[in-house]
């Protein structure tokens, strides 16, 4: 893991079009659904380990959970993994430090159906 990011560069990154952004977003598919930033892709922690090989090459490749404890985890995981070259940062703080701009919806960055029904246990405060 390459350290923490700081939410407004994060929010600079996803505007800058020479940077090729890979954000992992790691909270459950309906969470994601309600709020996630735009671009974002939604791998929940426990698919993680899983999907570390399907991620894009990217230029920088950034994970984000609500608090930004979680996301530490995830880009040790994914940065431990032989062939990711690019810098891989937690983003700090988590969502709730993010002031950028959300996108909510019930498809991650692949396409993937994210079921936005059902029961969440992920606390009152929508849309983490």
């Amino acid at each position: 893991m390459d350290g923490e990011v700081a939410p407004e560069d994060v929010e600079e990154l996803t505007a800058d079009d020479d940077v090729d952004l890979c954000i992992v977003d790691i909270r459950n598919p309906s969470s994601y659904a309600r709020g996630h930033i735009p671009g974002s892709r939604n791998v929940p922690l426990p698919e993680l380990t899983n999907a570390v090989e399907a991620l894009p090459d990217a230029d920088r490749v950034v994970t984000v959970c609500p608090h930004g404890k979680s996301s530490v985890q995830a880009a040790r995981l994914i940065a431990s993994y032989e062939g990711v070259d690019a810098p891989v940062e937690s983003m700090a703080g988590g969502l709730t430090a993010y002031d950028g701009e959300f996108a909510t919806g019930t498809t991650d960055g692949n396409g993937r159906s994210a079921d936005a029904g059902g029961e969440s246990t992920d606390g009152p405060s929508a849309p983490f």
